[in-house]
């Protein structure tokens, strides 16, 4: 397959991509188009249909994938497909992975390794709790292990959200075993729920974009929320400690402005706070440095607010 990252002005393009987005538009002259935004796991491509009711031009869709023929060009210093010919693919003539952003790490494996932390949890009503999520709700653990963890900056691909989750929750194993004041059962438990409410916030792939209700609520405030639903139906519960994991997902962003609604009061949502503040900026950085092609400096990002240089490889 050849990769939209690899799309050289010139070039003819015969193979298959997602349709991300297509509208129909009308030229000066008064001529229907269509403008199309194709995708793969390596980025998007401007295209457009100059003669969409012509021969070769079947009907299709957003989220649909197609079998494109075209010629790659390039307008404004931008890469442009002009399609020539689109066919709407039908299941298995395709490998979805090839369009979508998805974990390098293996879903199984990843998973599996989760389920084995929460084995170790010694609280029972905290182990009933993460139970409920993690092996009994199958419709929360298929969305769960589908999730990305960000619409963008971070983790945003296919089983981010596990892979996310998952290095907090290893981060704070050890924080646990570092400073033994720590309480490591409600650490753990926090570290595993704290981003749950992303399933929610965050529609699946290949949409990823935030609901109406992620749009009002929120993540942290869902996740709180979920873990509320969850607690109250485990007969028992302890209230304090349901507060307790609560506020540890409230104040997990650690600030008011960046959207907690807590500031941390207790030492497990210290720990929390840093543990996922890490882990986000590490991958962040791991996914610019991705993208370098030349060495050096790379110029002022934003999310760090600084200029960022990739470390020399010997």
């Amino acid at each position: 397959m050849k990769f939209i990252k690899d799309f050289i002005p010139g070039e003819k393009v015969a193979d298959i991509y997602m349709c991300k987005h297509k509208q129909a538009a009308t030229t000066k002259n008064g001529k229907e188009y269509y403008s199309v935004i194709l995708q793969d796991k390596t980025g998007t491509v401007d295209a457009k249909v100059w003669e969409p009711g012509g021969a070769g031009i079947d009907e299709f869709d957003a989220t649909d994938c197609i079998d494109v023929f075209g010629e790659i060009t390039s307008f404004n210093g931008a890469l442009q497909v002009n399609i020539k010919r689109a066919r709407k693919c039908k299941e298995g003539e395709y490998d979805l992975s090839n369009f979508l952003p998805v974990s390098s790490k293996d879903n199984d494996q990843m998973y599996k390794e989760l389920l084995g932390i929460i084995g170790t949890i010694e609280n029972p009503y905290l182990k009933k709790l993460l139970e409920e999520f993690f092996v009994n709700d199958k419709a929360f653990i298929e969305a769960f292990r589908r999730s990305s963890a960000a619409k963008t900056v971070h983790h945003s691909f296919i089983g981010g959200l596990l892979e996310h989750t998952l290095s907090v929750t290893k981060m704070c194993d050890y924080m646990a075993s570092a400073y033994p004041m720590l309480k490591r059962d409600l650490l753990l438990t926090a570290a595993i729920c704290h981003d749950i409410g992303k399933t929610r916030e965050l529609s699946l792939f290949p949409v990823n974009d935030y609901t109406d209700q992620g749009q009002f609520l929120g993540h942290i405030v869902m996740g709180c929320e979920m873990v509320g639903e969850k607690a109250r139906s485990i007969e028992g519960f302890p209230e304090l400690l349901k507060q307790e994991l609560q506020h540890c997902i409230l104040a997990h962003h650690g600030e008011f402005e960046y959207g907690s609604p807590k500031k941390p009061a207790l030492m497990e949502a210290v720990a929390l706070n840093l543990a996922d503040n890490t882990d986000a900026k590490m991958e962040t950085f791991t996914e610019i440095l991705q993208n370098v092609t030349t060495p050096g400096w790379q110029g002022f990002n934003k999310f760090f607010e600084t200029n960022i240089y990739p470390t020399k490889l010997d």
